[in-house]
């Protein structure tokens, strides 16, 4: 990846009663493409007293995309969904314009020891579908293409890449690729992507022009057109990327938006119980008083 923009490295953060890695946003840089925030969870080993346990929460303005490496976890929504999502498999709910769900270890789970380890991101909706009704798919790790090409496996989460497409219901024009390699390999795959780039190593090493970057880094370019570097072996890493748009987001807690005044009203509805209520869920977290960025 030349002419590499940033380099970061993921910083805890607190969801709740659960820690994960933050690799987006930051300081320097708020998206790549339309991808506004991406959360690394664990790997954590939870006891036989110790769930995961997001309780209801509102979202809008974006798609959620939940990927699992280990484990399991519950979704419910105000939509009526009720769904478990096991590894390999994701989860997409497009919030639009106002949606709450929960996310908690699946009952069968709360009383045993289990691990828990993946990837949430949220992307951001086209300016003209902020306001769409919310939508909810979920997509089994069957339906998702994937590939092995000289010893490199491919999986293509999200998106269009490689002259395929994912089953994942996209709004704009984007890429979420995993790529995996047991041996020593030179991966050039700028010809199949587009717009600005992100780089996540979640195991192993890769190289690029002399310089070697490991596990829990994230690389950006604002040309992904430049996506060469060589994996070492035993390596895992996610691409993100796709084209940026040309307004500026806001972000406030879970809420996304081309205006300020979009995130006051919800903010405001959040406050005084105008959400939908999530199917089977009776919890609520509290509308947090940090700051708009």
């Amino acid at each position: 990846m030349s002419n590499i923009d940033f380099i970061h490295e993921e910083k805890a953060a607190d969801i709740g009663n659960f820690l994960v890695g933050r690799l987006l946003p930051f300081r320097q840089k708020r998206s790549i493409g339309p991808f506004v925030f991406i959360d690394h969870m664990g790997p954590a080993c939870l006891a036989d007293y110790e769930n995961l346990d997001v309780p209801p929460h509102p979202h809008i303005g974006l798609s959620t995309l939940t990927y699992l490496f280990e484990g399991a976890i519950m979704h419910r929504d105000s939509m009526g969904t009720e769904v478990e999502i096991q590894p390999g498999a994701v989860n997409w709910m497009t919030a639009g314009k106002g949606v709450a769900h929960s996310e908690r270890t699946p009952e069968y789970l709360r009383r045993r020891d289990k691990s828990l380890h993946g990837l949430q991101i949220w992307v951001a909706l086209p300016k003209s579908l902020e306001f769409m009704e919310p939508e909810f798919f979920h997509i089994e790790v069957t339906d998702i293409p994937d590939w092995e090409e000289d010893g490199v496996q491919y999986k293509l989460i999200a998106g269009e890449a490689f002259g395929k497409k994912s089953t994942v219901p996209i709004y704009s024009p984007l890429y979420m690729i995993e790529i995996k390699t047991k041996e020593e390999k030179l991966i050039d795959i700028g010809t199949h992507l587009f717009g600005e780039s992100g780089l996540y190593i979640l195991e192993g090493e890769i190289e690029n022009q002399g310089h070697t970057y490991g596990a829990k880094q994230i690389l950006i370019t604002k040309d992904a057109h430049l996506c060469s570097f060589t994996m070492k072996p035993n390596t895992t890493v996610y691409i993100f990327g796709g084209e940026p748009f040309p307004e500026e987001r806001f972000i406030f807690w879970n809420f996304v938006a081309t205006s300020k005044d979009i995130i006051e009203k919800a903010k405001d509805d959040w406050r005084n119980h105008r959400f939908p209520k999530v199917t089977g869920d009776d919890g609520y977290v509290p509308l947090p008083e940090t700051r708009l960025r």
